[in-house]
C-alpha cells in the first residue's frame, strides 16, 4: 500500500511539473510576440539605434527563456537576472524612465533557493505597461525579495496610474493582464505543499486624498532550496 501511494505521489507530482511547464510555454510566446511588434515600431519609425539596441536585449533574454524552458525549476539570482534584463528591454518603451529596483537580504542565498522560472515576469509586465506606461511623471518600480517563515515573500510595487484607469484605457484590447495573471495564479497554486500555502494578493494603492497611487503584488511560495 505504502508502494502504491508513492508511485501515486510520484506520478502527481511529474504532473504537477508537466503542467507548470505547459502554462509557462503559454505565456512565453505572448512576450516574444509584444518584442517583435516593438522592435517592428522603431524600424517603421526609422529608429535604428533603437531597434538594434532592443534587438540585441530581446535575443540575450530568449537565449536565457530557452535554456530555462526545460526546467522545473531555476535558480533565485537567475530569475532575478532574467527579471532586470525583461525590465531592461521593457524600459526601452518608455520616453520617462522609471526607476528600478531590486532588493533582497544580504543573508539570503538567492544562489540556492529554487523557484519556477520566470514566475514574476507577468506581475511586472503588468506594473510597468499598465501602470507606469501612462504615467505622466518619473515613476518607480520597486521589487523587494525576502524570507517569511519558511516562505519566500516577493512583493512588487508601482507608483503608476492604478488598475482601475489602466483598465478604461485599455478596455477595447485584449484582456493579456487577466490571462497573464490567471496562468501564474495557477502555476502558484502548484507549489502548494501540506504545510506551507503559496498565495498572492494584489492591492490598489492611494495616496493621502484617496487618488490612485499605483499597485502593490505580494507573491508568497514555499522557500525551495
Amino acid at each position: 500500500a505504502a508502494t502504491a501511494r508513492q508511485e501515486v505521489q510520484n506520478l502527481k507530482h511529474q504532473a504537477e511539473l508537466l503542467e507548470a511547464r505547459a502554462l509557462k510555454a503559454q505565456m512565453n510566446p505572448h512576450f516574444i510576440f509584444n518584442s517583435l511588434n516593438s522592435i517592428n515600431n522603431f524600424i517603421l519609425k526609422n529608429e535604428k539605434g533603437q531597434a538594434s539596441e532592443y534587438l540585441i536585449k530581446f535575443a540575450e533574454l530568449i537565449r536565457m527563456i530557452l535554456e530555462y524552458s526545460n526546467r522545473p525549476f531555476i535558480r533565485l539570482d537567475q530569475e532575478i537576472e532574467a527579471l532586470i534584463r525583461y525590465v531592461d528591454l521593457e524600459l526601452l518603451k518608455f520616453e520617462l524612465k522609471p526607476e528600478f529596483e531590486i532588493i533582497y537580504q544580504p543573508e539570503l542565498d538567492i544562489s540556492s533557493i529554487k523557484i519556477p522560472p520566470l514566475l514574476f515576469q507577468p506581475f511586472v509586465e503588468n506594473a510597468l505597461l499598465h501602470g507606469l506606461l501612462h504615467k505622466s511623471e518619473k515613476g518607480m518600480l520597486s521589487i523587494e525579495i525576502e524570507e517569511a517563515q519558511s516562505m519566500l515573500k516577493v512583493t512588487i510595487t508601482d507608483n503608476g496610474i492604478g488598475r482601475v484607469r489602466a483598465q478604461a484605457l485599455k478596455k477595447a484590447e485584449f484582456n493579456r493582464e487577466s490571462m497573464g495573471i490567471s496562468l501564474t495564479a495557477d502555476r502558484i497554486a502548484l507549489l502548494n505543499n501540506s504545510e506551507e500555502q503559496s498565495h498572492f494578493t494584489i492591492q490598489d494603492l492611494r495616496d493621502s486624498s484617496g487618488e490612485p497611487s499605483g499597485t502593490q503584488v505580494i507573491i508568497s511560495i514555499p522557500l525551495i532550496i
